[in-house]
Parts: structure tokens; C-alpha cells; sequence
């Protein structure tokens, strides 16, 4: 994976981590790790997420008949 940011929130990002003395992987990962939870406990994140499971449960029936 690669990941492009503007300059200016590159330096930041550099800055949080060393403030956080962590390593910028390490303070993506986090960052990746907190909002990925945000979203499970979002109840309309999860109806859109059940939509889209039946959604493509229904193509995939098709592609096997």
C-alpha cells in the first residue's frame, strides 16, 4: 500500500508521531485502527454495510446460476 499526502500533512503527521514517539507507520496504523472502529459502532455505517452484503449476495447468486 501507498500513501500519498499533501506536504503540509506530511510534516504533521511527522510531528504527531514524534510527539507521540512513535513512528509514522505506527501513527497511521492507529489513526486506520480507531476510525475503522468508529464505524462499527455507527449504526447507519453498519445498515449501509448490511445493504451492501445483500446486495452483492444477490449478484453472486446470479453469476452461480
Amino acid at each position: 500500500m501507498t500513501l500519498r499526502l499533501p506536504a503540509d500533512q506530511a510534516a504533521e503527521l511527522e510531528a504527531v508521531a514524534r510527539a507521540d514517539r512513535v513512528s509514522v507507520t505506527e501513527a497511521v496504523r492507529s489513526a486506520i485502527h480507531d476510525r475503522i472502529e468508529t464505524r462499527r459502532r455507527d449504526p447507519e455505517f453498519q445498515e449501509r454495510i448490511k445493504r451492501m452484503m445483500e446486495e452483492e449476495q444477490a449478484v453472486l447468486k446470479r453469476l452461480a446460476q
